[in-house]
């Protein structure tokens, strides 16, 4: 038998712990982009792009840890506006990638600033470095192997991603 000193806290879900400051980060993050007309999903798919340059959906998604579907939703509206756009992939042209438009490079690149606020409120509320230790910890959990067992592996890696957004 386990001790008791051995087995995680009653009541404490790590899964939902970090889904609920999930969705704290993403309140005060889409608060501050909502004056550029975007949300912290869609600041993120620009930003990538821009850093990245033209990805197929699924390169995109994989990247992101997201699913292709989710990816989807989230994409469409740029592409209405004119931020991104779908197009032959230069490499392989039976594939499509996502290019983000000179609108799409402006309106990130303005986008920033809110981007820029959040991170600073969250510093000043949370102190810089334990924000900066709170960063690292969370790359290490997504960079943990979480397998069930050894015959299944996840579905998502995460390749190694630049410190800057």
């Amino acid at each position: 038998m386990t001790a008791v000193s051995e087995q995680p806290s009653q009541g404490v879900c790590t899964c939902a712990a970090i889904r609920q400051v999930s969705r704290h980060m993403t309140q005060l993050y889409d608060a501050c982009l909502a004056p550029f007309g975007l949300t912290v999903n869609q600041f993120s798919i620009l930003s990538r792009l821009r850093r990245t340059g033209p990805r197929s959906i699924n390169t995109l998604a994989r990247e992101m840890l997201v699913d292709r579907t989710t990816l989807g939703r989230n994409v469409r509206p740029l592409e209405r506006e004119g931020l991104l756009e779908l197009a032959p992939d230069a490499a392989d042209k039976r594939s499509w990638a996502l290019t983000l438009t000179l609108a799409g490079v402006k309106r990130v690149e303005s986008a920033r600033e809110g981007w820029n606020k959040a991170q600073q409120r969250f510093e000043q509320a949370y102190g810089s470095e334990r924000a900066s230790e709170l960063r690292r910890l969370l790359n290490a959990a997504v960079e943990t192997e979480l397998s069930v067992d050894d015959k299944q592996r996840p579905q998502h890696r995460r390749s190694p991603r630049s410190k800057s957004r």
